[in-house]
């Protein structure tokens, strides 16, 4: 089921605070619970005990409409309480308004009323503000109007009978005429004086605003009132997908199911128009139209089939031929809704008692396995499957002790509750509830936290529960990862680990002639780049045997067929809904042609296997789409077992489901295979699977076509797939990307289904946040451009004099690196441009200095002044002591390959390559560089960050360090490299 509902159930309050409205809600429940057995106690205690609950009660429902907009707790417009004179006052005026109302309906009658009604009448007309009198009034006109319309059918009847009366009526019937319309007048005067209420139920057939199969139900209503037992039993017999689930404020006569359109003659017409359905309410009417499905649904080419079917059959006890056991389920289903008008006490009381003794030598309440009884006698409970839930039972039953836990209640209850089909039903009920617009609530199923709360930007997997999630990430073998599978790996690895799942990376190797050993052995070295591990590595081509016997499956089952249509011919026919010559072929000739294909001769190489679907379909995917091929290219696994392989549109919804995939995470490109997706499981009785939608991610100035990306190293554009400059997750990587940073990046865009070209300076400034807390500090000063600065009073350079700073100014946990002191210093020539005699600049880590020379050559003089005010000069300078110690450092900068932010159709790309992409510059960088490891990442002071590539050696093999973009277009310090900073 989608949910498709934007209730919000947790805001702000007035306060600033974030009010939880379910827990709210509940907390209300249960006072009025409370005030009303306090009230049936009858005991003076317990009646001193109501007044303070009451006030509590009051300021509590305030609160709810106040975080709710304004509506109450039972879906009306909150209104303030009154106090017992302007209660009084208020039911005077009604009172008067209602007799004079009444009075004017009696009078316009045409005479008076004999008996009874005429006295009570003169007594309205005598006292109309008499205690009662509106009651009175309300009671006899009713009871009027209901005698006149039985005299009216009487006579109706009896005059067919008898046949016509006389036309002109005698004076009795002048009479009774004049009194039956007194009593009508003044029954509808009544009645459009009371406030309309919903109906109960809505009858089959009548108009709906449910779409067909949408559930729909109000997302303030209590637990017990959504439809737990209707999500349990689809979820339990494989049908949960086929349902829309509906969240509806303004629904307040309980859960509703919109009915399937159906033809007219089903309901005495001609049978040539479609009428809509109607749609059924309450929990248990709904839960047991799902069952029904299931079943009818089982012996349809289409259905739900298997076990599902027969989990159906179960829980409506129609598996067994006892026909006292599908009578004794019934008999506990009824007993439970007679329950739902009492308090939640006194149900768990008649409930236990019930079940005590039922239980006393079962498991289940009627046979030996979960039925529709237990589900019910569950909710009387009020569906503790929520550890909330499940303390408000033990409460109830005594304490939370041995002796309460012994008892077969308990027992029972907590078995349903740890029911995965009883949980994942729970979350979808509860998760309609929305919290924020990305989020929902989620059940809390454990005292404590069973899963972190969501980062920034995810949303919640619909009915998802912890210990219970299965994620994949099924890359193709035909090249390297890039930054655009990055999101979907990421995602479906927070997902695992949030709901403590799994993660399986599955290899679709399905198409032999683009796929190498080489790109599978970088997939899963990308995979360790990205500090991503899956609990499990599998093939698609290990189910090749299994996905051919669900084939010969839909053969058989006359779901596919085999097509030799040339491939243009097919590609107009599915534009113009045409059927295919063949698509009435026998299963017979169809099985010939099938092995006639996957034998792999010359004849068999222009058959294909298409689905039988949709040739109609407005969704073109479920236009009798390809799903098997011949390709006679050995496969890099099998080698060449298979001469015909079946198609990804095949092949992964199968997998999916055998592997026991709960969430298949899809961009919004697959959107119209979704529905494709979900026909090949339900039509092959498959375990049906969960599909989340995300949008791929692009960026700017970044092409991710893998035929483009080979071009740019066949022709030597970059150095290889790991250049830096690439859009590969080894060249994103090998730039200075934090995995950190990367995850939470992703993972902020995560809920968003709107595709978007991203900037890359917006990640970059992510970035820049994670790898700033870890990146020591260092100085660097270029090796060509720079200035000799002569500190007159420093330290000579043999002296080897230090002076010790931290290796990161914001934590100094880090440690300390020593940074050496000489009287010759060297600063970058362009900070030297400008200075003046006199003029105190800062040598960073060192102190102020007085500029007391400035010679011809363009070096400086100076003086340290100790006392001087750092902080109140400037500038402030790196530099480094001109030692021999000083090791040769190159610093490499990176633009995009690409000119244009987003190529159009029809651009080449070759048109755009951008010339520029490159740079490197010589340095000379201070001796703690020297211990510095590959993929290190640090920053020098004024320049940026970096990150190591290749570790010093000597001063032939010099430290490489490559920027790492920081996202802002001015370079840090105002020193500006040779490329943009992007």
């Amino acid at each position: 089921m989608s949910s498709e509902g934007d209730a919000v159930a947790s805001t702000s309050a007035a306060d600033g605070g974030v009010v939880d409205l379910p827990t709210l809600k509940a907390t209300i429940e249960a006072l009025s619970n409370q005030i009303r057995d306090l009230k049936a106690s009858g005991s003076d205690s317990d009646k001193d005990q109501i007044p303070p609950l009451v006030k509590e009660m009051l300021v509590k429902k305030k609160k709810y409409a106040d975080a709710n907009g304004g509506i109450g707790v039972d879906g009306k417009k909150y209104e303030e309480p009154l106090s017992k004179s302007e209660k009084k006052k208020r039911e005077r005026e009604a009172k008067k308004q209602a007799a004079a109302a009444a009075a004017a309906g009696a009078a316009s009658g045409g005479g008076a009323a004999d008996g009874a009604e005429g006295k009570d009448a003169g007594d309205l007309k005598a006292d109309p503000n008499s205690k009662g009198s509106l009651k009175k009034a309300a009671k006899k006109a009713e009871k009027a109007a209901k005698k006149a319309a039985a005299k009216k059918a009487a006579a109706e009847a009896a005059g067919s009978k008898d046949g016509p009366k006389p036309t002109q009526p005698d004076g009795d019937s002048k009479k009774a005429k004049a009194k039956a319309d007194k009593k009508s007048t003044s029954a509808a005067t009544t009645a459009a004086a009371k406030p309309s209420r919903p109906p109960a139920a809505v009858a089959i057939g009548t108009k709906s605003k449910l779409p067909p199969l949408t559930l729909s139900f109000n997302p303030n209503a209590a637990l017990t009132d959504r439809p737990v037992m209707s999500l349990s039993v689809a979820v339990l017999t494989n049908t949960v997908l086929d349902y829309t689930i509906n969240s509806d404020h303004n629904r307040h006569c309980g859960p509703g199911l919109g009915l399937p359109k159906r033809q007219d003659g089903d309901c005495g017409g001609d049978g040539n128009n479609i009428i809509n359905g109607g749609e059924i309410c309450g929990d248990a009417t709904i839960a047991k139209y799902v069952l029904r499905q299931a079943c009818v649904g089982s012996s349809s080419s289409s259905g739900s089939g298997g076990y599902g079917a027969a989990i159906a059959q179960t829980l409506l006890g129609t598996s067994s031929d006892s026909a006292s056991d599908q009578a004794t389920i019934d008999q506990y289903v009824d007993y439970a809704t007679s329950l739902s008008k009492f308090s939640l006490p006194r149900r768990v009381r008649a409930v236990a008692s019930t079940l005590n003794a039922a239980l006393a030598t079962r498991t289940y309440v009627v046979g030996s396995s979960l039925t529709l009884a237990d589900l019910a006698l569950f909710a009387s409970l009020g569906f503790p499957s929520q550890y909330s839930d499940q303390m408000a039972v033990l409460d109830i039953l005594g304490s939370n002790d041995d002796a309460t836990k012994k008892m077969p209640t308990y027992r029972w209850m907590m078995m349903i509750a740890s029911h995965p089909a009883i949980k994942e039903a729970t979350q979808l009920a509860v998760g309609i509830t929305q919290l924020t617009a990305q989020t929902t609530a989620e059940a809390a199923f454990a005292a404590q936290p069973e899963v972190e709360p969501l980062m920034s930007g995810m949303s919640p997997l619909q009915g998802a529960t912890p210990g219970n999630v299965v994620t994949r990430f099924p890359p193709e073998p035909s090249g390297y990862l890039h930054i655009g599978h990055a999101k979907a790996v990421l995602m479906n690895e927070y997902y695992a680990r949030r709901y403590n799942g799994r993660l399986i990376a599955r290899f679709d190797d399905t198409n032999p002639s683009k796929e190498k050993e080489e790109f599978q052995s970088s997939i899963l070295e990308d995979l360790g780049k990205l500090g991503v591990s899956p609990d499990v590595v599998t093939f698609t081509s290990d189910y090749f045997e299994t996905i051919r016997e669900y084939a010969l499956y839909m053969i058989r089952s006359g779901l596919a067929y085999m097509d030799d249509t040339p491939q243009d011919v097919m590609q107009k026919e599915r534009m113009d809904r045409v059927d295919s010559k063949h698509r009435a072929q026998s299963p017979k000739e169809a099985m010939e042609m099938f092995e006639l294909m996957c034998s792999g001769s010359e004849d068999g190489a222009a058959w294909c296997l298409r689905a039988k679907i949709d040739m109609k379909s407005v969704n073109g995917t479920m236009r009798d789409p390809v799903m098997y091929r011949q390709n006679t290219t050995p496969h890099h696994r099998s080698g060449t077992k298979y001469k015909a392989y079946p198609t990804y549109d095949l092949a992964c919804p199968i997998v999916d489901s055998l592997e026991g995939v709960t969430h298949a995470l899809r961009t919004t490109e697959y959107n119209d295979r979704d529905e494709q997706y979900g026909w090949i499981q339900k039509a092959l009785g498959l375990r049906r699977v969960r599909i989340h939608s995300f949008a791929r991610m692009n960026f700017v100035n970044t092409e991710l076509s893998k035929r483009k990306l080979t071009w740019f190293v066949e022709n030597g554009q970059v150095t290889g797939w790991d250049d830096p400059r690439f859009p590969t997750v080894r060249g994103v990587v090998r730039r200075g990307i934090d995995v950190t940073a990367l995850r939470s990046f992703m993972c902020s865009q995560g809920a968003s289904r709107r595709i978007v070209n991203m900037e890359w300076g917006k990640f970059w400034a992510e970035n820049k946040k994670e790898i700033d807390k870890y990146s020591s500090r260092y100085m660097a000063i270029d090796k060509t451009h720079n200035v000799k600065l002569t500190v007159t009073n420093g330290p000579e350079a043999d002296s080897h004099t230090y002076i010790t700073s931290d290796l990161h100014p914001k934590d100094p946990s880090m440690g300390k690196r020593l940074v050496r002191q000489a009287k010759t210093c060297l600063i970058e020539k362009v900070d030297a441009e400008g200075l003046a005699l006199g003029q105190n600049i800062v040598l960073m880590r060192w102190g102020v200095v007085n500029i007391t020379k400035i010679n011809d050559d363009g070096s400086l003089e100076g003086t340290h002044d100790p006392a001087g005010d750092v902080k109140a000069s400037k500038p402030k300078l790196s530099w480094l002591a001109d030692v021999a110690e000083n090791i040769p450092v190159v610093l490499t900068e990176f633009d995009n390959l690409i000119t244009k932010d987003k190529l159009e159709e029809g651009d080449d790309f070759k048109d755009f390559i951008n010339p520029h992409t490159l740079a490197d510059t010589a340095a000379i960088g201070d001796a703690g560089l020297r211990n510095l490891k590959e993929h290190d990442i640090i920053q020098l002071e004024r320049r940026g960050y970096y990150r190591v590539d290749k570790p010093y050696l000597s001063e032939d093999s010099p430290l490489v360090l490559f920027m790492v973009p920081d996202g802002k277009a001015k370079a840090m310090g105002g020193l500006a490299g040779k490329l943009r900073h992007s």
